[in-house]
């Protein structure tokens, strides 16, 4: 082979072994959030980028293949040209053969090295990883298609490997995993704000990702709290109740202080004025459900909202009541506060 075909061979291979590493990263990075929408629009490039995604066990094989047959290959192509180039500058030095064949390796294998971890290995890589989408679109379609070519030995190498990574007791995964922890999506926040890219002056953002974090016990109302009408009041004490306080619901208590229920100030306006000095009675309070103290937020929206209950009983684990769950409260953490012109209930320590 000629040093110009050798030097060419070797410019071939650090492309192929550039185009595989690219590759690699490429699809183990990219973003599916940012894929699958030009594959929902049509874009067969984007089909073709989705199924590596999810083949990605199969992608890594041949990406592993192609960077080791090019790195292999490299060397014994690039010596004997790269030597040949050097025989006679170092014949002109006066070097003799025994002598200037080694330093014709080691030039060879240093220079080899350099092109090879540079152009062939980090200059892919950070290309690839600064713009994951784009290399996996314009790379995803060719290494699928190199796989096919190569498929019987890929599945035998792919095969091999999975059962090498089950003997330490790990799942081999096929599909790239796009999700981010709570922690993560939190960092993404912060960092997107300080840097202007997030607006998020009403707290929406914040309060949705710390939501999570919250149980039923943590924003609930004591019983001390609390503040209650006896269960033999009438509208009219509630109607002065509700002008003395400002809120719009009351937990309802019997003589011995156990809660009844609740009850809401429309529910009290649809009481017949000549009985506006009577008793409500208990038939017209509304029950509440009832919620474990360490119960998550989530699930205590959920559980509100499909019984329609406003408010709700948080219980220990010996079923003892500890206080109350107002649903504008569980609201609040995800919103923020909310203000109107009645108040459900006060976090001050006094009784009406």
């Amino acid at each position: 082979m000629s040093p110009i075909a050798g030097i060419a061979w070797l410019v071939v291979l650090l492309l192929g072994n550039a185009f595989f590493v690219a590759a690699e990263f490429a699809v183990m990075t990219a973003r599916r959030s940012q894929i699958e929408p030009l594959a929902d629009a049509g874009s067969k490039r984007a089909k073709i980028t989705l199924g590596a995604m999810e083949n990605v066990s199969l992608m890594l094989a041949c990406s592993q293949l192609g960077i080791t047959v090019c790195s292999l290959l490299i060397l014994n192509v690039s010596e004997p040209a790269i030597h040949h180039l050097l025989a006679a500058p170092l014949h002109a030095l006066g070097i003799q053969d025994n002598v200037a064949s080694p330093v014709a390796f080691i030039v060879t294998l240093a220079l080899v090295t350099f092109l090879h971890v540079t152009f062939g290995e980090m200059v892919p890589k950070n290309m690839s990883v600064s713009a994951a989408d784009k290399a996996a679109l314009l790379l995803a379609p060719p290494l699928v298609l190199v796989t096919k070519v190569v498929r019987p030995l890929i599945v035998a190498l792919n095969w091999t490997a999975n059962h090498i990574v089950r003997l330490f007791g790990i799942t081999p995964q096929d599909e790239v995993s796009s999700t981010f922890t709570l922690e993560e999506v939190q960092s993404i926040v912060e960092e997107s704000t300080r840097s202007g890219l997030v607006v998020d002056q009403t707290g929406l953002i914040t309060g949705a990702l710390e939501f999570s974090s919250q149980t039923a016990q943590s924003i609930m109302v004591p019983l001390a709290d609390l503040v209650t009408l006896p269960a033999n009041v009438t509208p009219a004490d509630f109607e002065r109740a509700v002008g003395k306080t400002g809120f719009s619901r009351f937990v309802f208590a019997d003589e011995a202080g156990v809660l009844i229920g609740y009850l809401h100030l429309k529910d009290v306006l649809r009481i017949p004025l000549e009985r506006y000095q009577m008793p409500i009675g208990e038939a017209r309070v509304r029950s509440m459900v009832n919620l474990a103290a360490t119960e998550e937020i989530e699930d205590v929206m959920a559980t509100m909202q499909r019984t329609g209950s406003h408010m709700a009983r948080v219980i220990d684990a010996h079923e003892q009541t500890m206080g109350v769950l107002f649903l504008e409260d569980v609201i609040e953490q995800l919103v923020g506060e909310i203000r109107d012109a009645t108040q459900t209930h006060i976090h001050e320590r006094r009784k009406a």
